[in-house]
């Protein structure tokens, strides 16, 4: 079958178009439409026998790939075929790079931790400088970090720590613990380790003399100190109750003058009005009746209740004589 356009091309191309087509229906596609690419591969070699026959089969399998009208004319592309050809390439490289990722998974959680220190960071610098920022938060760090350890000595899993500006850090127990002494034994861990933080400010600061450092190790004893506090989720609430739930009470108590000096004095942090509320729920639940399994949670050896008093009241004792000892009086300044 011939094209009526045969008598209008040159001798060679028609060469071209029978050597390169079976039937009219590719010729009428090669003559039409790859007459431009035979003739401009042409051009650089006079010599038909020449043509690297790899070049025609991927140019006939580029063609082979496009459609036509009946005239033997191209289709064009609708504009959603458009974006789709101009966003595949970025899906294929978007899913390359998640099952990538999916390989060092592992390594997220590590990734969100140091991502919520550095915005925390950058919270702190902006009101009390980059240098004390990055101190404070890595006395959190480590605060945080005596949980992490106490958990893991425990046997339970649990989150790496999660950084929030001006609130702290935390982290999440994936399981709840089995009884009252281990729920105590992972809440000290986190202000015995944090104290131990502030004592070396304190001595960072007697081989430097930088003022920095006593303020930090100030910091660190009054944190830490405050955590102890006998309320709802704060460290000091999980750790009394291995010593008698009740103590909630006295800690509730506590919080409340402390919260009324702030408001007398003009320096009201609304996150003590938050740990009020939030202290609620486990204060009530000393008023109801509790369950066999309630009643097997709190019960815990007579030698491990004076082991956890020891511990707690005789931290909250060292961490007293601390922010004594670095306190700077205004006079000083």
């Amino acid at each position: 079958m011939q094209c009526d356009c045969y008598s209008q091309r040159p001798f060679f191309q028609v060469i071209f178009a029978r050597h390169l087509c079976q039937d009219g229906v590719a010729w009428q596609r090669w003559d039409v439409q790859t007459y431009s690419v035979i003739w401009e591969f042409y051009s650089f070699d006079r010599k038909a026998l020449a043509i690297n026959p790899m070049s025609v089969d991927q140019n006939q399998h580029e063609y082979a790939q496009r459609e036509y009208a009946p005239d033997g004319r191209p289709i064009e592309p609708t504009l959603g075929q458009k974006i789709k050809k101009l966003f595949a390439p970025i899906g294929v490289a978007l899913l390359v790079c998640l099952k990538f990722l999916a390989k060092f998974k592992f390594l997220l959680p590590f990734l969100k931790t140091g991502a919520t220190m550095l915005i925390s960071i950058w919270a702190y610098a902006l009101a009390w400088g980059w240098r004390f920022a990055v101190g404070f938060v890595l006395l959190i760090f480590v605060h945080e970090c005596g949980h992490l350890i106490a958990a893991k000595w425990c046997n339970l899993k649990v989150t790496t720590p999660a950084f929030i500006p001006f609130v702290g850090a935390l982290i999440t127990l994936k399981e709840q613990p089995q009884n009252a002494w281990i729920e105590a034994v992972v809440g000290i861990g986190g202000p015995i380790l944090g104290s131990v933080g502030a004592a070396v400010c304190v001595g960072i600061y007697y081989v430097t003399g930088n003022p920095l450092f006593l303020a930090l190790a100030y910091t660190g004893f009054f944190l830490n100190l405050f955590n102890l506090m006998p309320v709802g989720f704060l460290d000091g609430g999980r750790v009394v109750t291995a010593l008698s739930p009740w103590l909630w009470i006295v800690g509730f108590i506590i919080l409340v003058g402390y919260t009324v000096s702030q408001i007398y004095t003009g320096h009201l942090n609304f996150l003590l009005v938050i740990l009020i509320v939030l202290s609620l729920p486990r204060l009530f639940s000393l008023f109801r009746h509790r369950t066999e399994a309630e009643q097997r949670y709190y019960e815990v050896a007579p030698a491990r209740r004076v082991i956890m008093a020891v511990m707690y009241f005789g931290l909250i004792a060292l961490l007293v004589l601390g922010m004594e000892f670095t306190h700077i009086s205004q006079d000083a300044l």
